[in-house]
C-alpha cells in the first residue's frame, strides 16, 4: 500500500492545499491542466511528486522545453522543495547554466559512462565534459 493510500481524505486535502500554496497554483485551481500554460504544467507534475512525499524526487529533463521565465521560475521551486522541505533530488537535464547554478553535486554521463562527478565548479569545467556537452568553447557562469 502506498503512503498516499494510508492517509485520511481529510489528511491529503490538507497535504494538497499546502503544495498548492507552496508551489503557487492557486490562481490555475479550477482550470484543467491540459490548458494550463507549460511552465505551469509542469509545476503541476513536480506537485503530483511531492504529494507522495518522496524521500528522493526524480526529476527527468524538468526545464525541457521551456522558455526563460519558466525557467526561472523552476529553478526558484528547486531550491525551495531542497531548502524548505529537505527533498533530495536527483534529475537529468541538459541546461548546463541550470545544472551549474542549482546543483550541489553533478555526475556526467556520456553515452552511458560517467566522464565527472563532482562539485558544480569542477566539473564544468572538466575538458572532458566541456568537450561533450559543449563543444570546444568553455562554460562561463554569470
Amino acid at each position: 500500500m502506498t503512503r498516499s493510500r494510508s492517509i485520511s481524505g481529510k489528511t491529503h486535502r490538507r497535504v494538497v492545499e499546502e503544495l498548492v500554496d507552496f508551489l503557487e497554483l492557486s490562481p490555475y485551481r479550477k482550470r484543467p491542466v491540459a490548458g494550463l500554460p507549460y511552465g505551469i504544467q509542469k509545476r503541476v507534475g513536480i506537485g503530483r511528486a511531492l504529494a507522495m512525499d518522496p524521500d528522493v524526487l526524480l526529476l527527468d529533463e524538468p526545464s525541457a522545453g521551456m522558455n526563460r521565465q519558466e525557467k526561472e521560475d523552476l529553478a526558484r521551486f528547486l531550491l525551495r522543495i531542497k531548502h524548505e522541505r529537505s527533498t533530495t533530488m536527483v534529475w537529468v537535464e541538459h541546461d548546463m547554466q541550470l545544472v551549474g547554478d542549482l546543483a550541489d553535486r553533478i555526475a556526467v554521463l556520456h553515452f552511458g559512462e560517467k566522464i565527472a562527478d563532482g562539485a558544480p565548479a569542477d566539473v564544468l569545467t572538466d575538458a572532458a565534459v566541456i568537450e561533450a556537452y559543449l563543444g570546444s568553447r568553455s562554460f562561463r557562469r554569470g
